[in-house]
């Protein structure tokens, strides 16, 4: 897709994630709530703003992978093409949806440690499968 608009978000994830299949293929989804903080010269103290939520979605392996990465609450950096989209509430209120389709998912390591696991590729032959038959 050319000239699609990038972002670089950093928040919490805040529903659980669901990962489903679409045609066969895995799509992971689950909201991240970003709240801007600023300091206050009056308050003398950061002041949190209004949380703003957005829809993530993620394919393929970044969809399985992330699956089982990442949890309700979890600190995450998300990085892909923002989307929007409108649709009429259950109120009647036309409301406009902004949504992105994540290139790479990843815990947000200023707020915690992680351990990272490679994945098995099944068509990789130096997988540990491979090498131990041939022992």
């Amino acid at each position: 897709m050319t000239n699609a608009t990038l972002v670089t978000m950093q928040g919490w994830v805040g529903t659980t994630p669901t990962l489903r299949e679409i045609g066969g293929v895995p799509v992971l989804n689950f909201r991240i709530g970003c709240t801007p903080r600023h300091f206050s010269k009056t308050a003398g103290a950061w002041v949190d703003g209004e949380t703003q939520w957005y829809g993530v979605s993620a394919w393929r392996r970044l969809a399985s992978h992330a699956a089982e990465s990442l949890h309700q609450g979890d600190p995450v950096i998300v990085h892909g093409r923002l989307t929007h989209h409108t649709y009429v509430n259950k109120h009647g209120l036309e409301v406009v949806a902004v949504d992105v389709d994540a290139i790479a998912l990843g815990h947000d390591l200023s707020r915690g440690t992680a351990t990272f696991v490679k994945a098995r590729s099944t068509t990789d032959p130096d997988s540990e499968e491979v090498a131990t038959s041939a022992a």
